[in-house]
Parts: C-alpha cells; sequence; structure tokens
C-alpha cells in the first residue's frame, strides 16, 4: 500500500512480473507433465503405410499430431513437436531431441497397416489400390521394457487406451494373433496396450516413452474416419484426458 503518489513500476519489472506469470501456467498443468514430446512418425521419403485411398500414413501423423499440439497446449502442458516437417529420418535423433527439450513423456504417432498377404485389391479414383477387410481395426498402444522408465510408459498407455474407449473407439487385436499379426505381447490387453521391446524411438528414450497407432488406414472405413477433422480431435481429446490421469 502506497501513503503516497506511488511511481510506475519500471518496464523490466512489468517485465518479470509477466514472465513469471506465464511459466506458473506451464509449471501448473492438467495433471503432472509440463513438457510432452509428439512426434509425427514417417516422413516424407519413408512415408509409412499408404491408406486404402492412397495417402501416405505421414499425412494422418502429422495431421493428428496438429490436433494433439493444440489439445496439450489448453491443458497448460508445453507440446514439443518432432519431425512434423517430415525431413527427419533418423530414428535415434528424435528421442534426442525430446530429451534436449525437456521432454517428460515422448509419444510417437503412427496409423496401421497389417502384412502385405492380407491386402486386397480394389480401385479407387481409376487407380489400384490396397485395403483391409474389417479384420484389421481400431488403435493399438505399445511400450517397450527396455525404456527405462516402461512401468511409467505403460501406465500411460493404459491411460490412453481406456479414455479412447470411453470415447468410443475400440482396440485392435490383431497385433497379438501370431498369424493377422506378429505374436505382440499385451502389456494391458483391455485396454488395447502390447509390449514392443525393440522399437527404436521408445528403446532410445530416457523419459516413458509410448506408440499410439491411431487406427488402421488401410482398412476403407475406418480410413474415411480417421481423415475426418471431428476424428481427430476426438482421438487428441482423449489421448489429452489419458496423459493428465497417468501424470497425477
Amino acid at each position: 500500500m502506497c501513503f503516497r503518489p506511488c511511481a510506475a513500476p519500471p518496464r523490466f519489472a512489468l517485465a518479470l512480473l509477466l514472465w513469471l506469470y506465464m511459466g506458473m501456467a506451464w509449471a501448473a498443468p492438467v495433471g503432472g507433465f509440463v513438457v510432452v514430446a509428439l512426434d509425427a512418425g514417417h516422413g516424407i521419403k519413408s512415408q509409412g503405410a499408404i491408406s486404402a485411398r492412397g495417402v501416405p500414413e505421414f499425412e494422418f501423423n502429422r495431421r493428428l499430431v496438429i490436433a494433439l499440439d493444440a489439445e496439450l497446449a489448453k491443458a497448460g502442458i508445453r507440446p514439443v513437436l518432432i519431425a512434423v516437417d517430415g525431413n527427419t529420418e533418423d530414428l535415434l535423433s528424435r528421442p534426442r531431441k525430446a530429451r534436449e527439450a525437456g521432454a517428460q513423456l515422448f509419444i510417437s504417432v503412427h496409423h496401421d497397416s497389417a502384412k502385405a498377404r492380407f491386402h486386397r485389391d480394389w480401385q479407387f479414383e481409376g487407380k489400384p489400390r490396397k485395403f483391409l477387410d474389417d479384420r484389421f481395426r481400431g488403435f493399438s498402444l505399445f511400450v517397450s521394457r527396455n525404456n527405462p522408465q516402461w512401468p511409467l510408459a505403460l501406465k500411460c498407455a493404459s491411460a490412453i487406451g481406456a479414455q479412447l474407449i470411453a470415447s468410443g473407439f475400440r482396440p485392435s487385436r490383431y497385433h497379438a494373433d501370431p498369424v493377422l499379426g506378429s505374436a505382440r505381447e499385451f502389456a494391458d490387453e483391455a485396454n488395447g496396450v502390447h509390449f514392443f521391446d525393440n522399437l527404436a524411438v521408445l528403446r532410445n528414450a530416457t523419459m516413458p516413452g509410448l506408440l499410439v497407432e491411431a487406427g488402421v488406414i488401410v482398412n476403407r472405413d475406418e480410413e474415411a474416419q480417421l481423415a475426418h477433422p471431428a476424428t481427430q480431435q476426438r482421438i487428441a481429446t482423449a489421448v489429452g484426458a489419458g496423459i493428465a490421469a497417468c501424470g497425477s
């Protein structure tokens, strides 16, 4: 309280107050994570799976990462975007960039396919394409026991899977099948989480890391849904809620 006319605070003091306020906003997110790395899987040269209508997986990954970026920022979490420009081919550089940015959680975003022998032929816009039938649909999550913080990664993957299910999505089952998939052991079957110990981006992450396969883009119906911005937002909202739940 001033008992005489108060001088206006100097500019540097105002700047300091603003900086402290912004720091407090980032330091108190919903949940316990302050910085989360979002890795857009694949890139321009190595595009990943090709959808039933001929769209590269990287484009789906990039769009979902952008939706997640906005969702986490709304929750007071600072997202770190990795490889969204499509020019990052080195897998080891992705978790390294996350570490350098101070990320406390690493999420690699992907969209799924299946073994080539299960692909079927069809035509789309006059071009030959490949698709998968309804045995192949749904989301999957993966963690690596070679990640030094895999128990927390599993907790987060399970929380994200639970939120996706609550939002109306369903987990795929075929990755655990020795014929349809690669006999990937379930880490949490109810929530669609598998162990995949040798995934480079996860085993080389120093923070808890997980990989999200948001859905099967070689399934024609699921591809159409995953391409819709409303679906991308529903996924982003569910993933954000899972991050908040596992970080608290």
